[in-house]
């Protein structure tokens, strides 16, 4: 069983940006225009060209102490011969001779990988590739994920050298190894949102959560609205142990058996609501909607998230809370909110095959509109890790006992984002 089975698989889309030079994201203070000169790109013929999917981003802190830059890129091989590529590297824009990070041929493509930062190339609709053959006119995605134990190891921009064999030169007949700059991209554009938790409690776990591949969300690619996008990632689906460290206790198959289920929704920040939906029922623990042949053909963009409440926060940024229990809303649009307010009762929702709520920040109030806006939590209690092994021997119920990898002593922590299979506990108020 894969993760992305196990529970929530919402289906949200992004819009696509190109970025060169200066610019500012939403999701923070945004970086001051002009804070570097524009990067050239050498001359070259490119079989393969690259263009990024996101907008441009910034560095945010996760709960593993260091510091993560998450976007993707579309790849289309434009030339009359097969591309097959031998490895991506991610450089410094500015100084191109510095290897920021390099993708290889099995991080690309791992058939054995399960989970990790593997498999970072995706076929369309997003899956995992099974080589890293490009026939001519096709496209992939590639999922770019970078880490840094500090701020100052991060570029402002990046750019990207692809290692590959293809049509070299316009005349070419026959493949041959090749390599070449491509795609600047801005990583600098800004700082992370801070909010607050939106639930409250101990023992929550963050269910697909950035990042590397394995779960729902962080390869998430969609096309809607003319757009390739990815809304979800850095979207959490946050669901609740019991002291036992299960899901559930009693009939796995009723919602009301699940920890979590009913818990209270709350604001994470001030803002104005700006979309509502109330009218989904509940769904049956066990059963994902999308894998129904009854009820996946009832799923639409409008629906396939469930009861949800949209949240204007300011400065370009939106939070979505979704698969909410239906008529616990307690906003409707217009309505102004506060943070830690409650909004609405967690529920089981849209495509979710267990009770938790999936939340969110992006950039527009549309779903089908939204790129995703990277953010950190101002305060929680880490306890540790779920390892994945464990989560991935589990069954669509939940089921078993998840108390492995919890710390010696739990971590108070500020201003980071809780990655996958992370343990929290959040403040009662």
């Amino acid at each position: 069983m894969t993760l992305s089975a196990t529970l929530v698989a919402v289906l949200l889309v992004a819009g696509s940006a190109s970025a060169q030079g200066a610019s500012s994201h939403p999701g923070g203070q945004a970086a001051p225009a002009g804070a570097r000169t524009a990067v050239t790109v050498p001359d070259s013929f490119s079989p393969v060209v690259v263009t990024p999917i996101s907008s441009p981003t910034f560095p945010w802190l996760g709960s593993d102490r260091k510091y993560h830059v998450s976007y993707d890129l579309q790849l289309t091989n434009a030339s009359r011969l097969p591309a097959t590529l031998t490895k991506v590297q991610v450089v410094d824009a500015e100084h191109p001779d510095t290897v920021v990070a390099t993708l290889s041929s099995r991080q690309l493509v791992d058939p054995d990988c399960t989970y990790g930062a593997c498999n970072l190339l995706r076929v369309l609709p997003s899956s995992n590739a099974t080589d890293t053959v490009m026939a001519p006119g096709q496209s992939r995605a590639l999922m770019v994920d970078l880490t840094f134990d500090s701020l100052d190891q991060a570029p402002a921009e990046v750019m990207h050298r692809l290692f590959l064999t293809g049509q070299a030169a316009p005349p070419a007949t026959k493949p041959s190894p090749i390599s070449y700059l491509a795609a600047p991209f801005d990583i600098s554009s800004g700082t992370p949102r801070v909010i607050a938790p939106p639930l409250r409690g101990d023992d929550w776990v963050a269910a697909n959560g950035c990042c590397g591949t394995g779960g729902a969300h962080r390869p998430a690619l969609n096309s809607v609205n003319g757009k390739l996008a990815n809304s979800q990632r850095f979207a959490i689906d946050w669901m609740k142990l019991t002291d036992e460290g299960k899901f559930y206790n009693g009939d796995k198959t009723k919602n009301e058996s699940y920890a979590d289920y009913g818990e209270a929704v709350y604001a994470v920040a001030d803002g104005t609501v700006s979309s509502t939906l109330d009218t989904v029922e509940a769904g049956t623990p066990g059963i994902l909607p999308a894998n129904d042949p009854v009820l996946g053909p009832k799923l639409t963009v409008q629906n396939v998230d469930g009861n949800h409440v949209i949240q204007d926060l300011g400065g370009g940024v939106w939070a979505m809370y979704a698969h909410l229990i239906k008529g616990s809303l307690l906003v409707k649009p217009g309505d102004k909110v506060k943070k830690g307010q409650k909004i609405a009762d967690l529920g089981n929702t849209g495509n979710s095959n267990a009770p938790h709520l999936h939340f969110q920040l992006m950039d527009d109030p549309s779903l089908l509109e939204a790129d995703a806006v990277p953010y950190v939590i101002d305060r929680f209690t880490y306890q540790g890790q779920i390892p994945y092994p464990v989560w991935l021997a589990t069954d669509d119920y939940l089921s078993g006992t998840f108390l492995q990898g919890r710390l010696p002593e739990p971590q108070s922590r500020t201003d980071e984002l809780p990655l996958v299979l992370a343990v929290v506990d959040f403040p009662d108020s």
